[in-house]
C-alpha cells in the first residue's frame, strides 16, 4: 500500500533549544517510543516575551531544559494541542513557575460516549486533570510580544485536538494531527476517523508552507504531503472494506491481512485504527454489524437496496 514520503531523519538534541525558524525554538523530550518517535516536541515562540506550545510530560530533565532555554524571558501563554500525557502534564508546573495562562480547546473528552461494557484503551494515556484557563475557539487569535497564534481546531486524533497557526508566517504547529515521520493514531472512543478526515481536508485547504509537529521534524512540503496522507487513509479505508466484502467478519482477521508487514507488537494499535475506519464506514452505510461497533463485533457487507 502506497504511503506518503515519511521523513525519519531527525536529531532530537535532548536538553537543547534548537532554532527551527526565526522566533521559534524546539526542545524535544527524551521520551522515545513507538508512538512518540524520538520524543515530544515543545516549542518556544517569540523573543523577549514568549509562548510555549506543548510543554510535554512531567519530566524533570525536560522541565529544567525548558527553564534554561527560556533564560528568564517572560512566558505569557502555554498552548496545549491536546491532552495526551506526553503533551500536557508539564503545563501545571510551568504555569506555577511563570504565571502564564494555559490555552487549549478544552479538557480531555472522548469523541463519542463509551458503549456498554467498552473500555477506553487509551485512558491511562489521557491527562484528565488539564483544564485550560482559556478554552480557545476555532479561529480565535491570542497574541504576545511579536507573535500571534490562531487556533485551527483539528479533532480526530483526540476530540479536543487543536493546531496553532503562526500569524503572517504560513506556519502551523500541527500537534499529533499531521507528522512527517508517521501517520497519526486514530483510536475510538478518543479518536474519530470521520473527524480526522474532515480536519485533514481543512489543512489541505489552508496551504501552509511549513508544519511543525508534536513529534519528529517539520513537514516541509505540506500540500504534497497532506494530499498523500489523505490518499493513504482512503486506501486504508478501501482495504478494510475489501476485507469485509471478502468475508472477514472480525477486525483481528482484517488486521492480519492489511497489516501483514507491520510488527505484530503494533497490531493492537492497528486494530483500533481499523475500528475507527469501520465506525466511519458504518456511519456512511457502507458495511453492517451485528450490534454496536467494537473490536469483537461481527461485520458484513451492507445489504444492497
Amino acid at each position: 500500500m502506497d504511503s506518503p514520503a515519511f521523513d525519519l531523519a531527525f536529531e532530537p538534541a535532548y536538553g537543547q533549544a534548537v532554532p527551527v525558524v526565526s522566533g521559534v525554538e524546539r526542545i524535544t523530550v527524551n521520551n522515545p517510543g513507538p508512538f512518540t518517535f524520538f520524543g515530544t516536541n515543545s516549542y518556544i515562540v517569540g523573543s523577549s516575551s514568549v509562548a510555549v506550545i506543548d510543554p510535554g510530560p512531567e519530566d524533570e530533565a525536560h522541565y529544567q531544559a525548558l527553564m534554561a532555554a527560556l533564560g528568564g524571558r517572560a512566558v505569557t501563554h502555554i498552548f496545549v494541542s491536546h491532552t495526551h500525557r506526553d503533551h500536557s502534564p508539564l503545563a501545571k508546573r510551568l504555569q506555577a513557575a511563570t504565571g502564564a495562562v494555559t490555552v487549549g480547546q478544552g479538557p480531555h473528552r472522548p469523541a463519542r460516549p463509551l458503549r456498554e461494557g467498552e473500555i477506553n484503551p487509551f485512558s491511562e494515556s489521557s491527562d484528565l486533570s488539564f483544564v485550560p484557563d482559556i478554552m480557545i475557539g476555532d479561529g480565535q487569535t491570542l497574541s504576545g510580544d511579536g507573535w500571534a497564534l490562531t487556533s485551527v481546531l483539528t479533532p480526530g486524533h483526540t476530540a479536543n485536538h487543536a493546531a496553532f497557526a503562526l500569524a503572517g508566517r504560513d506556519i502551523l504547529f500541527s500537534g499529533d494531527h499531521v507528522m512527517a515521520w508517521s501517520t497519526s493514531i486514530v483510536a475510538p472512543p478518543d479518536g474519530s476517523m470521520a473527524d480526522y478526515m474532515a480536519s485533514l481536508e481543512r489543512l489541505i485547504e489552508r496551504e501552509d508552507r511549513l508544519l511543525l509537529p508534536g513529534h519528529g521534524g517539520p513537514v516541509t512540503e505540506p500540500s504534497t504531503f497532506l494530499r498523500a496522507l489523505k490518499a493513504h487513509r482512503l486506501k486504508r479505508e478501501q482495504a478494510v472494506l475489501a476485507r469485509v466484502q471478502a468475508g472477514d467478519e472480525r477486525i483481528a482477521e482484517m488486521v492480519k491481512v492489511i497489516y501483514r508487514d507491520t510488527d505484530p507488537k503494533l497490531h493492537g494499535a492497528a486494530a483500533l485504527s481499523v475500528l475507527a475506519h469501520i465506525e466511519d464506514l458504518l456511519g456512511r452505510g457502507e458495511i453492517a454489524a451485528d450490534g454496536p461497533p467494537s473490536l469483537a463485533a461481527l461485520y458484513r457487507p451492507a445489504p444492497r437496496s
